[in-house]
């Protein structure tokens, strides 16, 4: 018995040490692009791109699940860098923005500390863009904060109650054991390149983009608090959006939908079909053949429901 506890010992002291490594080295290898700033209690992580300020429309980038900053600064701001003032933030226990310190951050609470950020750097009310999981954040905010945005833009967005279960996966690393014993195991001994293959399940049918994961930086994610951030985002998605879903008449802003019909990740009947009828001001555009990273495969089609949605605000 006392040989086994000292081999437990052992494996968990070499396990801390393998992922405080490897977490040193996803670090190193891709550093915040931005600044921080300080809303409240909470550090955000913030990537301006663009126009100055006061001199073109603003425009918020929200990330999806698993993601950051990144995600958004690889093509898609670049491509809108020359007519807006880009504004990106990392999402709580994601990227660089640091988690909540007590509980979980809800769609609410998520909208609202990010709502808060841009506001701190002169955006009262910009265009607010989020993408899959962050398209279900930025509803949020046109819900709870609708005098702080000047229109909305869902791509491959979430936005309504789904059936089914949880993911077994997410089900493990939501849960306090799971997080404990099996979140440290993953973030020590999973390979890099099964964060790039699983790219290539959320990009298809498109090929994920040349110098994409090299950008994103999928170390970033096998960190110990993005892995457990994100499972409990996952987790209480579902009943997030059951408690937001019914307030969307309450959205008045112009909103511009953008979904590929090859989506199976986020499907285009289930959510922003449904939208549509729910916001009257909403307008889909439908991509063919499109799955679920249309900002990286399908950017102009993107960029252009950002320009329709400034036209449609006045700006």
């Amino acid at each position: 018995m006392l040989s086994l506890a000292f081999a437990m010992a052992a494996g968990v002291g070499i396990t801390a040490l393998q992922g405080s490594r490897r977490e040193a080295r996803a670090r190193a290898s891709h550093p915040p692009e931005g600044r921080f700033i300080e809303v409240g209690d909470a550090r955000v992580h913030a990537v301006e791109m663009g126009q100055p300020q006061g001199s073109a429309p603003d425009l918020v980038l929200i990330h999806g699940s698993n993601g950051s900053t990144r995600d958004m600064s690889f093509r898609l701001a670049p491509a809108l860098a020359d007519r807006f003032r880009v504004l990106m933030f990392d999402r709580p226990g994601l990227g660089y923005t640091a988690a909540p310190k007590a509980g979980n951050a809800t769609l609410e609470d998520q909208a609202a500390l990010l709502q808060q950020a841009a506001a701190s750097l002169g955006a009262e009310r910009p265009i607010v863009l989020g993408q899959s999981y962050g398209g279900a954040v930025a509803l949020a905010w046109a819900v709870y904060h609708p005098d702080n945005l000047s229109a909305l833009i869902s791509v491959s967005g979430v936005s309504h109650p789904w059936d089914g279960s949880l993911d077994p996966f997410y089900k493990v690393t939501a849960s306090p054991l799971g997080s404990r014993l099996v979140v440290p195991l993953i973030t020590s001994y999973v390979p890099e390149r099964t964060v790039t293959r699983a790219l290539e399940d959320v990009f298809a049918p498109q090929p994920v983009p040349e110098g994409y994961a090299e950008h994103f930086g999928p170390g970033l994610t096998l960190r110990r608090g993005s892995l457990r951030a994100n499972a409990l985002h996952r987790a209480n998605l579902l009943r997030d959006i059951k408690a937001q879903a019914p307030q969307y008449d309450r959205i008045k802003v112009p909103v511009e939908l953008v979904h590929g019909d090859a989506d199976t990740t986020v499907g285009v009947h289930l959510h922003a079909a449904r939208l549509v009828n729910d916001v009257p001001q909403a307008r889909l555009t439908l991509l063919d053949g499109i799955g679920h990273m249309p900002h990286h495969v399908a950017t102009g089609d993107v960029t252009d429901a950002v320009d329709r949605a400034a036209a449609r605000a006045g700006l």
